[in-house]
């Protein structure tokens, strides 16, 4: 039993470190390869969304199950443009005018997005524990989008506010698929929401002609937002829960924001002083804190 929650508690670490790096890799294909935002996007979602798709089919799941109900049908294709599209869409973004640590650490900005929401639900004051988490948000985004001064942003606008941004959407993505996930396979609905969002960009935003440089360094980063960030991180996310308790999948998973800044300051040079490392930790305590709080 206790080799099986080991096994959990690895899984959701290794997973979290490869959502850290997928951001990693994205700077990396923006800022040396000058891919742009949509299209990346558009083809990330578009394999993932099939190896997703794929790996269901394998695992004898029927993929085309919520096409068959009239409401989830709706319910997906919302999902694919508000919750999937989106979040995604205004993470490139941050990582487009700042960088992948700052965009991937203001996006973990959602829990308290998702806690305010509750609140407005079950019309409840707030615990202390919620409080202090609250406070550690906005003294960790402070920081780190200032520096410590008060006078100037550390940060551009755009970073700020696609970042921000990036923090509701994702709320959104937590919130809205939970009666759709309790009824279908969570790589059906992750799987067609990608495809669905990527099928959009396609038809609707239309990112080609191809602009950026396409080598063998180009597929390898795209290897590693693809293959690694996505499928199997998700997979390894997915598996660990079948281990460890959610509280525990939660807190754990914030090591992403961690991983994003490490491997941003090795291999992109992203210069993290101080006052950046101090909003990080405050920003990832507050994860912490929310998620054993469940």
């Amino acid at each position: 039993m206790e080799n099986m929650r080991s096994k959990g508690m690895w899984m959701i670490v290794f997973g979290a470190s490869l959502w850290g790096a997928s951001g990693t890799a994205i700077q990396y294909l923006f800022q040396q390869k000058h891919l742009t935002p949509l299209w990346l996007l558009m083809a990330r979602m578009m394999i993932a969304g099939i190896l997703m798709l794929l790996y269901a089919k394998v695992a004898k799941q029927d993929i085309w199950a919520i096409w068959r109900h009239k409401i989830y049908r709706y319910k997906i294709i919302i999902y694919a443009l508000i919750g999937m599209f989106m979040t995604q869409y205004s993470f490139f973004m941050a990582i487009n005018y700042g960088n992948a640590a700052t965009a991937t650490v203001l996006q973990y900005l959602m829990p308290v997005v998702v806690l305010f929401y509750s609140l407005w639900t079950t019309k409840r004051l707030p615990g202390k524990i919620e409080i202090t988490s609250v406070c550690l948000a906005m003294l960790g985004t402070y920081i780190l989008v200032t520096k410590g001064n008060w006078e100037t942003l550390a940060i551009s606008e755009q970073t700020l506010f696609w970042g921000i941004l990036a923090a509701f959407f994702a709320a959104f993505y937590t919130i809205y698929p939970g009666q759709m996930l309790k009824i279908y396979p969570s790589a059906v609905v992750i799987g067609w929401s990608m495809f669905i969002g990527g099928i959009f960009i396609n038809v609707f935003l239309q990112p080609w002609p191809f602009t950026g440089i396409m080598d063998m360094d180009t597929v390898m980063g795209m290897v590693v937002l693809i293959l690694f960030g996505t499928v199997i991180a998700f997979y390894c996310y997915l598996e660990s829960t079948k281990y460890i308790k959610a509280s525990e999948v939660a807190a754990l998973a914030s090591i992403e924001p961690l991983s994003a800044v490490v491997l941003a300051v090795i291999f992109l040079n992203v210069s993290f002083g101080l006052a950046e490392t101090a909003g990080v930790i405050c920003i990832i305590s507050m994860v912490f804190l929310l998620a054993r709080q469940k």
